[in-house]
């Protein structure tokens, strides 16, 4: 099994759609993807991610677009200050600059990250991205996954989402903490990143990452 993981195309954030800008890279991105050999199509429930899929439903022809509400945008700061300060991004940059271990798992405890929503919400998309999995046929066995069944094995899937929820879900999938995926993993507008699973049913392995944060398509 082969997941695609594409970021939203240029946003407007007040409204939650994509700009004229953004509908013009996810009409691109859309016909990059049709190399991919996608069958089914999933996205976060926000505006700006399902405008992204919706690009790509018409140009492959898969109409069914389904919502997996866990991977909607991480939220960040306290929750009577959203947005005013605590961006997971910015902080992971200040970890780095104090000398903080970014693979430390201890990081929920750091005072940038008590009380941030964005801890609260990474956890949600950590626990929901095996549940997820698991409907898929690949169950988690300590760090590791399993190949439970065929169901999915052989195909590739789409999911179209964000920033944030994609790196708190590769977090999980690659035993990472997610203040170092935050470092490490920019994805710029209709970015492309994929996550092979093994197709062979019984098998335990480590995924692979196929492909990450690609926009060339872009230009």
């Amino acid at each position: 099994m082969r997941i695609v993981l594409v970021r939203h195309g240029h946003p407007d954030y007040e409204k939650d759609c994509l700009t004229e800008l953004g509908l013009k890279q996810a009409d691109i991105a859309a016909q990059r993807l049709l190399d991919e050999g996608i069958e089914e199509i999933f996205s976060s429930p926000l505006g700006r991610a399902q405008q992204t899929a919706e690009a790509f439903s018409k140009a492959s022809g898969i109409k069914k677009i389904v919502t997996l509400d866990f991977m909607r945008e991480i939220r960040y700061g306290k929750s009577d200050a959203l947005y005013e300060s605590g961006n997971p991004w910015l902080l992971a940059d200040e970890l780095v600059k104090d000398g903080w271990d970014l693979n430390n798992p201890e990081w929920r405890n750091h005072p940038y990250f008590v009380d941030n929503l964005a801890t609260a919400d990474a956890d949600l998309i950590a626990k929901k991205t095996d549940d997820f999995l698991t409907t898929l046929g690949y169950e988690r066995e300590g760090k590791y996954y399993r190949c439970k069944d065929s169901r999915y094995s052989q195909k590739t899937i789409a999911i179209f989402c964000h920033g944030g929820s994609t790196s708190a879900m590769l977090s999980r999938i690659f035993n990472q903490q997610f203040p170092y995926m935050c470092a490490t993993l920019h994805i710029p507008h209709t970015g492309i990143t994929i996550v092979r699973f093994d197709k062979t049913p019984g098998n335990i392995f480590c995924p692979i990452l196929e492909l990450a944060s690609d926009a060339r398509h872009l230009g």
